[in-house]
């Protein structure tokens, strides 16, 4: 008996140790998840050690890479991302691919994805760094590029031909298609989306008439003299009116298609009046939705991505088309035989432009590479640029707005923590309310930069966030905020100030002090010191921030909208220096200007290219040469 006891004991021995090995052996295979994971060092004749590595990185959203590895080769990459559908998602899907059958890290970025792109290669580095290759390795494999081969030229025609598949391209695609014309859209990013996929989706129009806008106390007319004076009336009249006066067919058009939006209005920062309406779906993707589900009911659209429109051609003085240079380098020549749209957006990606024109009114500090922008990649004034060749007038380029509400690392508008302006403050790294948070765009920027850092938290209260899993105006839950440390979330105010780093009595007396402005229901008497007037309303009452938990995050300036561009008339006609019309030439959205003067207020950007997008849609399938 004693004996078998000796055996069966041996025999358990020598499974702890067979299973200590094993779990050791996987340890040294397996990355932590985190880029200070120890790196292993590969055994003579093999480049990696195998196993599977992972790296957390920031594109426009945290995502995790996760890369496994054979001794000699790179055998799967997964991407964990909430990246947006048709901006950063396509790097997503493409860019693993590319690497594992190069082998190498020298892939071109995503075209209008240039950080999620950056990011995904950045954390693949760090993975096979992890894995025990080094710098000289590194380098040889940014080294390795993919031999393209060279397409063939093309020539191609339609009715009518649309320059950008943003949000002012793709309501014109669609309008010309409803009117009976072939459309075909050009767009150098390989989906569609712009800057209008990465918007918080508000877009302003009044139903006038409607219990919502009689209960706001709001009317066209009122939208029309805060958009042109919030402007400081450099806006074209004609052009303010147009926007405002069709915004709310643009809203009713878009539900006709079928998209969806949230029952009740609210008030974007630096909109001035609770006229915003809310896509069900997050960010500007529900636009896209829309736009692609029409695609695929209908003949009549073509899409060509990954092309990048080089200059407009123009015969016997009218534009007919456009010269594009394709994926691999190859001419693709695109003629209309009625109009062309131009709408390819502002120059915020474009540090060059920014700080030429900002040199005019020296309205911004700086815009220099330092101020980063919510805008896409692929955002840098070609259209102006192309426009400008054949003679358009470009006006009020000097017209350039920042937010105060651009990620700390990234500049996007992802992470914000805030649904609408009643229902949070500004606080500066003293502890304290600095302006108005319900003002325009341009005081509240310009005040962030006369702060220590150039850097504030948004503080709210759990009004917004009960449970914790709500998702902000991005898609993006609280919860998930606060677990990757882009928010923070207190029981009190002093655990935030803490957390924050702020005077704790600062921001105790400075969140008191606010909510005896917004207590009680009845402002009228009660003047807030930087002028506010727009405060959370819950069941009849300003009950301003008072509900444990809460929540802060930190946001730094951003370039957003640049409102300066290709002068057009209020049928979105392009005019030339000399004040003519020029033949066979529309423009819409953030590559016009003259619509929202000095200052655009928010929620209006999204109008402007429903609007406009209808227009130029209407007005190239009616021009005849």
């Amino acid at each position: 008996m004693r004996k078998v006891r000796y055996e069966l004991l041996g025999r358990k021995a020598m499974l702890v140790s067979l299973i200590m090995i094993l779990v050791l052996s996987m340890l040294a295979g397996c990355g932590k998840g985190s880029s200070k994971s120890e790196s292993a060092s590969p055994k003579d004749g093999a480049t990696y050690v195998a196993g599977t590595y992972s790296a957390k990185v920031s594109g426009m959203h945290e995502m995790t890479v996760h890369v496994t590895v054979s001794d000699t080769a790179i055998t799967d990459i997964k991407v964990d991302h909430k990246e947006t559908s048709g901006v950063g998602e396509p790097a997503t899907e493409s860019l693993p691919a590319e690497i594992i059958e190069t082998q190498g890290l020298g892939v071109d970025a995503v075209a209008g994805a240039t950080l999620t792109s950056k990011a995904i290669i950045d954390g693949v580095k760090d993975c096979l760094k992890q894995a025990g290759l080094n710098e000289d390795g590194i380098n040889k494999l940014l080294a390795i590029k993919k031999k393209e081969t060279k397409e063939a030229d093309q020539e191609l025609t339609a009715d009518v031909v649309i320059i950008g598949a943003g949000g002012a391209g793709m309501a014109a695609a669609t309008t010309a298609n409803q009117a009976g014309k072939k459309v075909i859209v050009i767009e150098k990013a390989s989906k569609m989306g712009g800057n209008t996929i990465l918007s918080g989706g508000a877009f302003n129009a009044v139903d006038d008439g409607s219990e919502t806008a009689l209960a706001n106390k709001d009317s066209v007319e009122k939208h029309y003299t805060q958009t042109f004076e919030g402007g400081d009336k450099q806006g074209d009249p004609k052009l303010v009116h147009t926007l405002v006066d069709n915004a709310w067919s643009g809203v009713v058009w878009l539900k006709e298609l079928g998209m969806k939006f949230h029952d009740n209005v609210f008030t974007v920062t630096g909109g001035m009046w609770p006229r915003a309406h809310k896509p069900i779906e997050p960010e500007g993707t529900g636009f896209f939705k829309t736009y692609q589900e029409y695609i695929d009911k209908h003949d009549g659209i073509t899409m060509v991505y990954n092309t990048k429109a080089d200059e407009l051609i123009v015969e016997n003085g009218i534009v007919t088309g456009v010269s594009c240079t394709g994926k691999t380098g190859n001419k693709i020549t695109v003629k209309a035989q009625n109009g062309v749209v131009l709408a390819t957006g502002g120059f915020g990606q474009n540090v060059e432009m920014r700080v030429k024109y900002n040199e005019i009114n020296k309205k911004w500090p700086t815009l220099d590479s330092s101020i980063p922008s919510t805008n896409t990649s692929g955002i840098t004034g070609d259209g102006m640029i192309m426009a400008e060749q054949i003679g358009a007038k470009l006006i009020q380029m000097e017209n350039i707005q920042l937010l105060p509400l651009g990620d700390p690392k990234t500049g996007s508008l992802s992470g914000n923590i805030e649904h609408a302006v009643e229902s949070r403050i500004f606080i500066n790294l003293d502890g304290n309310r600095f302006v108005n948070e319900g003002g325009r765009r341009d005081e509240m920027t310009l005040a962030l930069f006369k702060q220590k850092e150039t850097k504030m938290f948004i503080v709210m209260d759990s009004d917004t966030y009960p449970k914790g899993n709500e998702v902000n105006n991005f898609g993006e839950t609280i919860s998930s905020l606060v677990d990757s440390g882009r928010s923070l979330k207190a029981d009190t105010l002093e655990e935030l100030a803490k957390l924050m780093g702020v005077p704790e009595k600062n921001l105790i007396d400075t969140v008191n002090n606010y909510n005896r402005y917004c207590k009680g229901g009845d402002l009228e008497g009660k003047k807030d010191e930087f002028g506010r007037t727009l405060f959370t309303d819950t069941d009849g009452i300003n009950n301003g921030i008072n509900n444990g938990p809460f929540y802060a995050a930190a946001r730094v300036p951003t370039v957003h909208h640049t409102m300066g561009g290709v002068q057009i008339n209020e049928h979105a006609q392009a005019i030339s220096t000399s004040g003519e019309i020029i033949p066979g030439l529309f423009a819409a959205g953030e590559v016009t200007g003259g619509i929202h003067g000095t200052n655009r207020l928010g929620g209006n950007a999204l109008t402007d290219t429903i609007v406009f997008g209808r227009i130029a849609g209407t007005s190239a399938s009616n021009f005849v040469k």
